[in-house]
């Protein structure tokens, strides 16, 4: 099964390998010394490609990178967390006592 070519421009994310697992940090814990370190970016994809292939993309800020595509449109997936319902009444109360009314 073939992957889909991804056209030029499409906004991508990349994988570059930073360091080997051997040329971590001395004070990096042993476990962690013995994974890569890695970076993910996103930007604007220069030339054709599929995913696995080395690219060169082109960041919002102007960056030329390259590393291994890994995603084509990729999402954003932080976020807050849940709702805390203690702070969920905060906005509210200062809002009415910064407008010089009484709490609610």
């Amino acid at each position: 099964m073939a992957n889909n070519p991804v056209a030029p421009g499409t906004w991508v994310q990349i994988r570059i390998q930073i360091l080997p697992p051997g040329q971590r940090a001395p004070q990096v814990p042993p476990d962690t010394a013995q994974v890569p370190l890695i970076m993910l970016a996103k930007g604007f994809l220069v030339g054709e490609a599929e995913i696995g292939d080395t690219v060169r993309i082109k960041t919002l800020s102007g960056r030329i990178l390259e590393g291994e595509l890994v995603q084509v449109l990729p999402r954003y997936s932080h976020d807050f967390g849940q709702a805390v319902p203690e702070l969920l009444s905060i906005g509210p109360r200062v809002r009415a006592l910064l407008e010089g009314g009484k709490e609610q």
